[in-house]
């Protein structure tokens, strides 16, 4: 399985952007897929993750903000963010379990 990260970029504080990450190689993705985040010189913070059902949880630093959906026929996962704050930031890795990545993708929130 392959997971291809995009949707990245600069965005002013306040914006927003909408990640995505389609997963390839297999038929059918049912396991649960998520998104990391890891800001310069920080460790990797988990931000959220979806079941196949769509059932999501996200971490509460950015709940209210974000949001996760899943489009199963197109095996793509996507992460809604608005009112993006500078402490944002960060490249944004997607997962599958059990232990997939994407290769990441970079949110610069510029205030």
């Amino acid at each position: 399985v392959q997971l291809q990260a995009s949707g990245g970029g600069l965005v002013q504080a306040g914006g927003s952007l909408r990640l995505a990450c389609a997963a390839t190689g297999r038929a059918f993705i049912v396991n649960d897929m998520g998104w990391y985040r890891q800001a310069p010189g920080m460790e990797r913070e988990w931000v959220g993750n979806i079941n196949f059902g769509g059932r999501t949880n996200i971490t509460a630093s950015v709940k209210g903000r974000f949001a996760m959906t899943r489009d199963n026929a197109k095996k793509t996962v996507y992460l809604q963010m608005n009112s993006l704050k500078s402490e944002d930031t960060g490249t944004y890795y997607c997962y599958l379990l059990p232990d997939y990545w994407g290769q990441g993708t970079l949110v610069t929130v510029s205030s």
